[in-house]
């Protein structure tokens, strides 16, 4: 999402290009831009006339600093002033002061409530803090048997009453269990309706005045735009809700509700979900959502989520093996895989400062390279995957491994070729700078990854990407590769 978003904003500042100074009569034509980047992305027109308003006062009455350019000054604005449209800073989840800490869930049916409960629960288990989700939806068909199935998944225990229990007394009893086992925090799941009603509201309610919850999380589907920040308000003002989790934020939407929730509900984001998987879970951090609407990328988020899939030990033995030159494919696969807990390379990617206009077919593309290299690797034996120099001199291999993954002998030849390639190349990079020294994109973004014809559709090929030391190491031949077998490792993914 917010592509189109940062498109518009983008010809915002090419309207400030060339000139010396912000001025009224320059900063018209960007405002014009940034008003109908907002109104297309459906932000609340409210929210649009305030946030206009306030970019152009703040604008007029900037300093101009000696030695930058006017349109980067009007960015750090727009930015500053997006960020205090969406709350300044991360709300945290409350915590009580005495356990169990309750929390409400709240919203209508196909928002994803019941997923963005387990979603939750790991990421509470993640910060060391016990959890029981409680099954008080008792409406929807199979919504208890997929909280269950979802339990079992990331290993934290669901109370439930059945189909035919009182959802105010499942909610009661959940608590008392929590109580009894010293949980620290209750997720009670909630029924949704198709669309908000007044029994639903008198249930939550019930519930709500039961449990006494320390946060109520009102669950919204960032599809639906500005008409989000009105559901939310709606919650708040008959309920009482103490912030919100928008799902579906890695979906089409473009990028309303973000933007509207906070200014028109007065609650706060806390959570985002960016993906199905239950670990596609986000604390939300507007000054990280500026910079990606803005496609500055968001560095922080992406070294998070590598800190959470990285096995400190395991990066260090893996520099190693670069360092003496003894990655093989073994190592590859583990690396790609690692790369596939951290979430999409569409997702990584555009977090990635400059990335942002990379193009969905490029990316898709790369992905399915990415698959084509794991059948060519599977189709190995054990030797070859911890030999790679083995394919490089027999034909005959690779033709087998070819047909036993259903690849062209030429896509195979082509994976070798990378693969040793990057072998050299990434030695030179070094390791990069996430943690433990691992960094998934190395490879990626300069030499090309291994199975993507020598680099990324559209990156440059063999050659690295700014950011990443400038290293331009032409393919070679195959005797130029053999000769530096001794002395070169592969870089990480």
């Amino acid at each position: 999402m917010f592509e189109a978003l940062a498109d518009r904003f983008e010809s915002a500042w090419k309207s400030l290009r060339g000139q010396d100074k912000i001025s009224p009569e320059n900063i018209k034509d960007a405002l014009k831009e940034v008003r109908r980047a907002l109104l297309e992305a459906d932000v609340n027109l409210k929210v649009v006339k305030q946030f206009i308003s306030d970019v152009e006062a703040k604008a007029q009455g900037a300093e101009v600093v000696s030695g930058v350019d006017p349109g980067q000054q009007f960015i750090k604005i727009v930015n500053d002033e997006l960020v205090a449209l969406m709350g300044d800073s991360n709300v945290p989840l409350a915590q009580a002061d005495q356990a169990p800490t309750v929390i409400l869930m709240a919203g209508l049916q196909g928002t994803g409530k019941t997923t963005a409960t387990a979603k939750l629960a790991l990421h509470l288990r993640k910060e060391k803090r016990s959890a029981l989700m409680v099954a008080a939806d008792v409406y929807r068909p199979a919504a208890i048997d997929q909280l269950k199935t979802l339990g079992k998944q990331i290993d934290v225990p669901v109370f439930s009453l059945g189909p035919d229990g009182n959802p105010v007394e499942i909610a009661r009893q959940g608590i008392e269990k929590a109580k009894a086992e010293a949980i620290d925090t209750v997720i009670v799941d909630t029924a949704g309706r198709l669309q908000i009603d007044q029994d639903m509201m008198d249930e939550l309610g019930q519930i709500k005045n039961v449990v006494q919850p320390h946060d109520v999380l009102l669950v919204v589907d960032a599809m639906t735009g500005q008409e989000a920040a009105n559901l939310t308000r709606t919650f708040h003002e008959q309920i009482g809700i103490t912030g919100a989790i928008l799902t579906k934020m890695d979906g089409d939407s473009r990028g309303g509700a973000a933007l509207s929730v906070r200014q028109i509900s007065g609650q706060p984001i806390k959570f985002i979900g960016v993906g199905e998987k239950v670990e596609a879970l986000q604390p939300f951090y507007p000054e990280r959502m500026a910079s990606r609407i803005l496609g500055m990328g968001d560095v922080l988020t992406l070294v998070e989520k590598a800190q959470e899939a990285v096995d400190l030990a395991d990066a260090e033995k893996m520099q190693e093996k670069i360092l003496t030159a003894q990655f093989d494919f073994d190592d590859f696969l583990k690396q790609t895989r690692l790369m596939k807990n951290m979430g999409s390379l569409a997702g990584m990617v555009k977090m990635i400062p400059g990335m942002n206009k990379i193009g969905s077919d490029q990316l898709s593309q790369a992905e399915a390279k990415l698959k084509q290299a794991e059948s060519a690797i599977g189709s190995m034996t054990m030797q070859e995957r911890k030999d790679p120099d083995l394919l490089a001199e027999t034909p005959s291999r690779r033709r087998r491994i070819a047909k036993g993954a259903g690849l062209a002998e030429k896509d195979v030849s082509q994976l070798i070729s990378d693969f040793q390639r990057m072998r050299g190349l990434m030695q030179q990079m070094g390791m990069g700078n996430m943690p433990g020294g691992m960094n998934p994109f190395a490879g990626m973004m300069g030499g090309g990854m291994p199975g993507m014809g020598g680099g990324m559709p559209g990156m440059g090929g063999g050659g690295a990407q700014p950011g990443f030391r400038g290293y331009n190491q032409p393919g070679g031949g195959r005797k130029k590769k053999k000769k530096q077998k001794k002395r070169k490792g592969f870089g990480e993914l």
